[in-house]
This record gives structure tokens, C-alpha cells and sequence, in this order.
């Protein structure tokens, strides 16, 4: 479907997919007044199953499961991991900041890669990856820890866990010849019972059921969730994880773009710096990347 599709249709789905990720963190991050991380969560990935069960149906595709033990790793991490940990970072954390440390997952992936794909990195990859080391310390901050520190390290595990699911996905695909869209529905079904199971243990109050809620569940679930990462999927099918990691680095931009817009989050000084050696790196490793490919 993604691989086929003209260079012109696959820039629009790539441009829709920055929009829909990058908003998605202001949209989230309101959704928190009316429930809480885990039922937010829960509800959000309820609706994104929703959505690619209908586009499967239409499609007259097979809703057969994919292979359950990796499916369900990948479950595990890009839907009930990442879900959870970036979630839970957006209570504390300002939408923008929090976006900019979750897409360190390009530089997680490349290094997992590197590890369990055999992808090797050129010189100038890891001269990228340790410039945005050096921003994540700047944006930490350790050597002031009064600040949202909890609301960071649960931002940069979100982008771990997220960067091991494109490995778990790229070797499932070398092993198992499955649907794109069948498997991005199945991982959302097996990442639910995690949500599901922990959702007692942190019940949180009653959600505040209204327009706003709706909303936000129509926006992260069917538009940044179901659709997003169907989007994220097909570029994982087409792409090395290396390069798939690298073809959505605009989303930060976005997202901390829509912060300061309509929530009015500015960076601190050191914040500001430690997204700019980030964003820097980002360029770097892109522009390697291109020139190899």
C-alpha cells in the first residue's frame, strides 16, 4: 500500500503523520484535565483499535492474528510502553519539552540497531549521537535535580521502549510474512492488557465525560493513533529502522511549536540550548543517512 504509493502521496501521508504526532502532545496533555494517564491510555488505544478495525473491514482484509509472541512484544512496547510512559511524563512535564526527549528514540534505535540488526554507523552518526546525549544533559539538568526530572526519565524511556519496538518490528518481518495493517492492529490489541491490568492498581478519579474528552479521544485515538501509527508502520515496512526513525524528526518542531501556541510553554535557557544540540545532531545523522542511502 505505503510502498506503492507515488513520491507525492507518500510526502502527504509523511507531512499528516508530523501534524497528527505533533499535535498530539498538546491534545494529550489537555486530555489530562478529564482523566487520568492510565484511563486517558486505555481509552486512546480502545479507539485507535476501533479505527483499524473499520479501515481492515473496508479493506476486505483478514483478521487473523499475527504471530502472538512477537506481536505481543511489540504490543507491549510501542502501544502499552510508550502509551504509559509518556502519558505519565505529560502530568508533570510541559508538552513541549516532553516530545523533544520521547523522539530521542531516533538515537536509541540507531544504537539498538546497531546492536541486534547489525546497522553499521558512520562517524559523523556517532559524533550526532553524542551531541544529543550532550543536549539531553543540558535539558536535564542534573546538576539541578529540584526540577521535573521524574517527568523527564520517563520521557526518554518512552522513547527506549518506543526505539525497541521498530527493532522488535524489523525482525518480525524478517521472519514472518504479515500484513501491515493486521499487524498494527493485533500489537494494539495485546498493548491494551497491560493498560488494562494496571489500570486497578492506579484507578485515578472518575473521568469528566463530555465534548472536550470526546475530542481528545477522536483526535489521539482515531486521527494520531489508529491512522498515525498504521502511517508509522508502512514506514517501518519500507524503510530501514534507522531511516524510519529519521523520517519523522520534524514532529518535535511541532510539537513544541503547538506548546508554545496554544499552551504557552517557553523553554528554560538551558532547555532551549539542549533542544537546539539535539535538533543539531538530528540534521547530522539525517544528512549521513541520506548520503548513504
Amino acid at each position: 500500500m505505503f510502498a506503492s504509493a507515488s513520491p507525492a502521496t507518500s510526502a502527504a501521508m509523511l507531512l499528516a503523520l508530523w501534524f497528527f504526532w505533533g499535535t498530539n502532545w498538546v491534545v494529550t496533555k489537555l486530555g489530562l484535565a478529564y482523566a487520568s494517564a492510565f484511563q486517558l491510555g486505555l481509552f486512546r488505544t480502545v479507539f485507535a483499535i476501533a479505527t483499524l478495525a473499520v479501515v481492515l473491514r473496508l479493506r476486505g482484509g483478514s483478521f487473523r492474528p499475527t504471530p502472538w509472541r512477537p506481536t505481543f512484544w511489540l504490543g507491549l512496547t510501542q502501544t502499552a510502553g510508550f502509551v504509559l510512559f509518556t502519558n505519565l511524563a505529560l502530568v508533570a512535564g510541559g508538552a513541549g519539552k516532553v516530545s523533544v526527549l520521547c523522539y530521542t528514540m531516533p538515537f536509541w534505535t540507531l544504537l539498538l540497531a546497531r546492536v541486534f540488526l547489525h546497522e553499521k554507523l558512520a562517524r559523523s552518526q556517532w559524533l550526532g549521537v553524542a551531541m544529543a546525549f550532550a543536549g539531553l544533559l543540558a535539558i536535564l539538568e542534573p546538576w539541578d535535580l529540584h526540577g521535573s526530572w521524574l517527568s523527564d526519565l520517563l520521557a526518554i524511556t518512552g522513547g527506549l521502549v518506543w526505539a525497541s519496538s521498530a527493532i522488535i518490528a524489523k525482525r518480525l518481518r524478517a521472519q514472518h510474512q504479515v500484513d501491515t495493517l493486521a499487524l498494527t492492529l493485533w500489537q494494539m490489541v495485546w498493548g491494551t492488557l497491560p493498560l488494562l491490568v494496571l489500570l486497578p492498581v492506579f484507578p485515578g478519579g472518575e473521568p469528566v465525560w463530555g465534548w472536550p474528552l470526546l475530542g481528545v479521544l477522536l483526535f489521539s485515538g482515531v486521527l494520531a493513533g489508529g491512522l498515525g501509527w498504521l502511517m508509522w508502520m508502512m514506514l517501518l515496512s519500507r524503510l530501514s529502522a534507522g531511516m524510519a526513525g529519521l523520517s519523522i524528526l520534524a514532529i518535535p518542531a511541532v510539537a513544541v511549536g503547538m506548546a508554545w501556541l496554544i499552551l504557552d510553554e517557553l523553554p528554560s535557557p538551558s532547555e532551549a540550548a539542549g533542544m537546539l544540540l539535539i535538533g543539531s545532531a538530528l540534521v547530522l545523522i539525517s544528512w549521513q543517512a541520506l548520503k548513504r542511502r
